[in-house]
């Protein structure tokens, strides 16, 4: 049996702790599973918080953190699977940003945690604990992190650019009152 150190178990834990939030939020999405609301529910929100449209939105968010969570969980495709969910949790976290930091108040502090985790381990690799060890790392070489982080950044910008673009979109057409309500009475 071979000795594996304390980084390859802490790998391990991260992995599957970090991986199985991210995999069982997904489910939520795509399946309703764990009190979810599916695609349909989903979708209506994502569409709600200006992610349009709404159910390519859901089925993107979806993938990203049911692939992305258990990839990682395995070690396997660790750069792009990290990649992955990190790009999930930062749309995640452009919704929740106007509440502030901190989670208690809506704020995007869970999806910077689970989207830094996950982007650390990209980087630092699966450990030896790992289907990506176990296969001679075919699927986890150096440059794919690089490669993934790109790839991912390109496309979680364009999706965030375009919920703010129709978020400012929308404000423009509202008009603000002239007086305060409290002036009114």
């Amino acid at each position: 049996m071979r000795r594996y150190d304390r980084r390859d178990l802490g790998l391990l834990l991260l992995r599957l702790g970090t991986g199985g939030v991210l995999a069982a939020h997904g489910t939520q999405k795509l399946f309703g599973w764990f009190g979810g609301h599916g695609i349909e529910g989903t979708g209506q929100f994502m569409e709600s918080v200006g992610y349009a449209p709404g159910k390519a939105s859901a089925t993107a968010a979806g993938l990203a953190e049911t692939g992305g969570g258990t990839l990682l969980a395995l070690g396997l495709a660790t750069p792009a699977a990290g990649a992955a969910a990190a790009g999930a949790m930062a749309g995640a976290a452009a919704v929740h940003t106007p509440n502030g930091f901190f989670n208690q108040g809506g704020g995007y502090e869970y999806a910077a945690s689970l989207g830094l985790t996950a982007a650390g381990l990209a980087v630092t690799g699966p450990g030896r604990l790992s289907l990506d060890h176990a296969l001679g790392h075919a699927v986890n070489r150096s440059w794919m992190i690089p490669a993934a982080f790109a790839a991912t950044a390109a496309g979680t910008a364009l999706i965030v650019g375009a919920r703010a673009r129709r978020l400012r979109k929308a404000k423009e057409g509202e008009q603000e009152s002239l007086f305060e309500e409290e002036f009114m009475e």
